[in-house]
């Protein structure tokens, strides 16, 4: 959420960002809003105030025996009391108006972001690795031999509709090391906390990390009110909510391994083969809490962590900024990192790692302490993957794919699979 009083500081460098996102003039209705309701505010003040002061003299009057007096004031009491509970009610609903208009707005993108209307215009800044040169025709990850045992769409649409999947075997034994493997990558060499939260959250929860109100369709609520997290974002990042921390309890650095869940509202047709884009699916997720100063280095070295991911596997990747048309919601600045993938001839994105500022924090009401006493502040934060296991693991089988419909499988997996180097064509590990 947005900082009012940074609105009406500069209203038009306000406007200017957002237009790079696509929206104009916001400010003007934002700024009508608050002065007609710290008006309102102004007004129940001082009505209260002469409300407070008719009542003392009420008593006075009654002790005088002025009956007259004593009837006009307390009748003046009673009308101060009513405009005051009027006002209050009416700068209430302003507020509550005022607040949806800002939670529905996104964040403002950084300087140094592209400016751009689509993933066209995203910035490649980093790449890593070259792709293999096949000597036959690389096959999509569900056409491979040693896949068809272990990845069953048809079942999954039995039990659950389009866009599932029910792996078994060895696939879905390659699915578990690789989640491990991130996890424990994390953990170990990169200094991240452990941790397993719930995937059935509050609505206010969602509110915080800015899936909603904007972006209920995209992820699914319960009958009772509970949402399913659309990633561990949502739990990790909301470990701070309501939380004055003090400054030394910063940075904060999470991972999650969890079951995700999105609706795919606005992805009508799109990668509907195979598991690139699933309605249930598995993510290993990152979150940073950080101070104010160390945001921008904390992007950079979180964008490091989920590339060594892909380092350590194999697979070749590279590296874009994203454009101010293309950012998501409540980022302002973006790195989306894309594995390559030869079964479709292309890069597709695994990771997306932002700095989101303060505009999480602000709708959390998450702060810290400075360290030289000063008045409490924003926290910072940032959320990445690292990475989304189901798309490894295409990267994996497509990358590592031979002539035979077997699969070469990264070294780094091998301690993982009992030693087992190889996916065969038969759907056996070996």
């Amino acid at each position: 959420m947005h900082d009012i009083r940074a609105i009406r500081d500069n209203p038009a460098a306000f406007d200017a960002a957002l237009a790079l996102r696509g929206l104009d003039g916001a400010s003007s209705q934002i700024l009508a809003l608050d002065e007609k309701r710290r008006a309102l505010i102004h007004a129940a003040e001082t009505a209260q105030a002469e409300q407070n002061r008719a009542s003392k003299e009420v008593g006075a009057a009654k002790a005088k025996g002025d009956e007259a007096e004593f009837e006009r004031l307390r009748a003046l009491v009673g009308e101060k009391k009513s405009e005051v509970a009027a006002m209050q009610a009416e700068a209430k609903e302003l507020d509550q108006q005022l607040t949806d208009l800002l939670m529905g707005l996104p964040n403002l993108p950084f300087d140094d972001v592209p400016q751009g209307a689509d993933e066209a215009d995203n910035v490649e800044i980093h790449r890593w690795g070259t792709p293999r040169v096949f000597d036959f025709t690389p096959k999509e990850h569900y056409e491979l031999d040693g896949v068809l045992p272990g990845m069953d769409f048809e079942t999954a649409a039995k039990l659950s509709g389009s866009r599932f999947v029910v792996l078994s075997g060895a696939v879905a034994r390659i699915h578990r090391a690789l989640a491990q493997f991130m996890i424990n990558t994390h953990i170990d060499e990169n200094g991240l906390t452990e941790t397993w939260t719930p995937v059935l959250v509050r609505p206010e929860m969602m509110y915080g990390t800015g899936q909603l109100p904007k972006f209920g369709e995209d992820s699914y609520e319960t009958t009772n009110g509970w949402w399913l997290v659309p990633t561990a974002e949502v739990t990790l990042t909301n470990i701070v909510n309501g939380l004055t921390v003090e400054a030394d309890y910063l940075p904060r650095r999470y991972v999650a391994h969890t079951q995700c869940f999105r609706s795919e509202a606005g992805s009508a047709g799109r990668d509907t083969a195979g598991m690139l884009r699933q309605h249930q699916f598995e993510k290993v997720e990152m979150v940073s809490v950080t101070h104010p100063d160390e945001s921008r280095a904390e992007l950079d070295r979180m964008t490091a962590c989920a590339q060594g991911i892909l380092e350590r596997l194999g697979l070749p990747y590279r590296t874009v900024v994203l454009c101010t048309g293309d950012m998501g919601f409540g980022a302002r600045r973006t790195h989306d990192i894309e594995v390559w993938l030869p079964g479709q001839d292309s890069y597709r994105e695994i990771s997306s790692v932002s700095v989101c500022g303060d505009f999480q924090a602000r709708r959390m009401n998450a702060r810290f302490k400075p360290a030289d006493g000063g008045k409490p502040q924003f926290l910072h934060t940032l959320n990445g993957s690292g990475l989304a296991v189901g798309r490894c693991l295409i990267a994996v089988l497509e990358n590592g794919q031979q002539a035979d419909g077997s699969v070469a499988l990264p070294e780094a997996l091998h301690p993982y699979l009992g030693g087992k180097t190889i996916l065969a064509a038969d759907g056996t590990l070996v």
